[in-house]
């Protein structure tokens, strides 16, 4: 890792306290915790199906685990065992309800004389690690993990133990050696599927991209060669893939960003085997934008949809989320645990059929989170582990139900059609729709929009916005509702929509005019970057909400790599309350065949009457870093101070408001 009103905490039902008190108490007479019931979920290699990752047997399973670390510091060892004997520690999270154990390690632990250090051996304890190097004490590990019924996951978290790297290799470890060695990790437990998979490196970030095509620091094709090395040697191994930092200028947190995924996905030699990781946090590790924001927490289900709930929720693939935690000593934090265990889904209700999960962490150690563990190496903290009640699965999600998954009963039942469908708004080049929401029996995850019988995009409001359209031109429109188990809704009734004539613009905006300034923040059109600067100006008589506002610049590509990357180097406002966004256009145009699209967040908050955002400076860059040919593009201009431009237009909640579109 790196750097509604919350109630009480969530507590066991009467049933559920006795269950655990038995439990523990046969920890504590047998040393052992019981291991699993032959025929329960989880048996054998695991495999993925859509969004569910499945055993040996077909039944989908669900990660429930606790990352334990130790092995990627100078200790080359779990730490604790200089308090307690590695068995009873193990024995005691079995016992505490997960069912997989995340290990990180570094490289150091494959170097020719490696040792652990930090275990005490006094008392019997630890007696059979005595003389062990570091690989042989994970062995230990993994073979006892195995007998009382937990999985292991090993996560590669660095090349060596002074730090984390960006990237997946150093200039001490080159990617040979991180490929050498997790075809060596994968070779020592072939044929042992407690261990079911690798996490191939750990929070991948800036520089480190997704889709650019650059393989120095292209992380999704890294992954493909990382993983199909695992493959090449133990074909049966998931390969858990952890997401980037920025992708098309969103930022979140290292590892955690997965938005690239649905376009550019991580294809391997071996079908079934990809899982994607993200990582999320709270302000314990870092106070992101998003706790700040007035409508927290009921803003965070749409910011884990759009970094990685959506390739769960589109059944692209399962989603596992590697790490969170935290010191749970605010209330914010307390609130985004809550949240994100609800936006996780019950086991009861669900079963495998849901996220996978391993919290950070069971150390007390961890100078951003703590632990499960409180210090003294022995005792549960019971209000941190009672949150994660409603989403163990002690049995790997074998009980639950409800949701399509662990033995329960599959939803089937499609949402209703939407009603309603209306044109909203429309442009020379675009049209906007609305239309009144579906109901589900579980619930209503979002709407695809189709142009005649394309799908042209996906919605997960009830509105949308079609853009890139010819003047003077009819489209046909119709819409559908899709849920969690994806199914898929008949279509709503269609609607035809007519785009205005070329050169329109200067729409009126919901809450007050807003028009575009623009100038030239580089001196050479034909260099590697384009450097817009932008500010939005109130020139209405009411205040406008900045997060139903959005900016195009537009511009060509000019060949070289298809892929861009938007940037902030400043903003009045805040960079980190801005979004951007490049958006290729379905039908080109004369000097423009891609805008950049810049929005902003709620903290941004609102632009008073007569008032300006002021500065903003984008910077546009091609993921191979050629060169542009600006003059010609459509937004382009030389003045050097703020002026008036009709060629960069301005929307207010979707609706052009100010401008003239390409």
């Amino acid at each position: 890792m790196r750097p509604a009103d919350l109630g009480p905490p969530r507590r066991w039902t009467a049933m559920g306290v006795v269950a655990a008190i038995l439990l523990a108490l046969l920890v504590a007479v047998t040393g052992t915790a019981p291991a699993r019931a032959a025929g329960t979920a989880g048996a054998g290699y695991w495999h993925t199906s859509g969004r569910q990752i499945l055993d040996a047997n077909g039944n989908s399973v669900r990660i429930a685990g606790i990352n334990w670390f130790g092995f990627e510091t100078d200790n080359h060892v779990v730490h604790g065992l200089w308090s307690r004997d590695y068995k009873n520690m193990l024995d005691q999270i079995a016992a505490t309800g997960y069912n997989t154990l995340r290990i990180p390690y570094s490289d150091d632990i494959f170097k020719s004389g490696t040792m652990p250090s930090g275990i005490d051996f006094s008392s019997g304890k630890n007696a059979d690690l005595q003389g062990l190097n570091s690989l042989q004490v994970l062995d230990k590990l993994v073979d006892y993990s195995g007998q009382i019924g937990l999985k292991v996951i090993l996560d590669r978290h660095r090349p060596d133990s002074s730090g984390q790297s960006a990237l997946w290799y150093t200039s001490s470890v080159p990617e040979s050696t991180w490929l050498a060695n997790l075809k060596s990790m994968a070779s020592r437990y072939a044929n042992n599927p407690t261990v079911v998979g690798i996490d191939l490196h750990n929070e991948p970030h800036d520089p480190a991209c997704w889709g650019c095509g650059d393989t120095t620091v292209d992380w999704r094709l890294a992954a493909e060669r990382g993983g199909n090395a695992v493959l090449s040697v133990n074909p049966d191994m998931l390969i858990f893939v952890e997401g980037v930092q920025t992708y098309n200028g969103d930022s979140t947190w290292w590892g955690g960003n997965l938005e690239g995924a649905g376009t550019y996905p991580v294809q391997l030699d071996v079908a079934g085997r990809v899982v994607y990781s993200a990582h999320d946090y709270a302000t314990s590790v870092s106070n992101q934008p998003w706790f700040s924001d007035p409508s927290f927490p009921s803003n965070m289900p749409g910011i884990w949809d759009k970094y990685w709930g959506y390739l769960f929720k589109n059944n692209i693939a399962p989603v596992w989320v590697g790490e969170f935690g935290t010191t749970l000593q605010s209330t914010t934090d307390q609130t985004w645990l809550k949240a994100l265990v609800d936006y996780l889904r019950p086991t009861s209700q669900y079963g495998g059929d849901s996220f996978q999960w391993t919290f950070w962490c069971w150390n007390p150690d961890s100078g951003d989170t703590g632990g499960i563990l409180k210090d003294d190496w022995q005792t549960v903290d019971t209000a941190k582990d009672g949150y994660l009640a409603s989403v163990k699965a002690p049995g790997f999600g074998s009980g639950g139900g409800g949701g399509g998954g662990g033995g329960g009963t599959t939803d089937t039942t499609a949402p209703t059609a939407p009603t309603g469908l209306a044109v909203s708004g429309t442009t020379s080049s675009s049209v906007s729709l609305k239309w009144t929401a579906s109901t589900d029996n579980v619930g209503v995850t979002g709407y695809d929009v189709y142009r005649g019988s394309t799908k042209v995009g996906s919605s997960t409001s009830t509105s949308y916005t079609d853009s890139g359209l010819t003047a003077s031109t009819a489209y046909s429109y119709t819409v559908k509702a899709k849920d969690a188990a994806g199914n898929v809704s008949a279509a709503s009734g269609a609607v035809t929509a007519t785009t205005a004539a070329s050169g329109g613009g200067g729409g009126t905006p919901g809450t007050g005019a807003v028009k575009v300034q623009y100038k030239n923040n580089d001196s050479a059109p034909t260099d590697n970057q384009i450097k817009p600067g932008l500010r939005v100006v109130n020139t209405g008589s009411s205040a406008v909400d900045l997060s139903k506002v959005t900016i195009r610049y537009y511009f060509t590509g000019d060949g070289g790599s298809s892929t861009f990357t938007a940037s902030c180097d400043y903003a009045a406002v805040g960079c980190s309350n801005l979004t951007q966004k490049v958006v290729a256009l379905s039908s080109p145009k004369s000097g423009a065949d891609h805008y950049v699209e810049i929005g902003f967040t709620s903290g941004a908050g609102t632009l008073a009457a007569g008032a300006s955002t002021g500065d903003i400076q984008s910077r546009i860059n091609k993921g191979d870093w050629s060169n542009f040919s600006e003059s010609d593009d459509y937004s382009y201009a030389t003045n050097t101070a703020y002026a008036d431009a009709s060629k960069v237009t301005v929307y207010v909640d979707g609706a052009l408001a100010n401008g003239i579109e390409p």
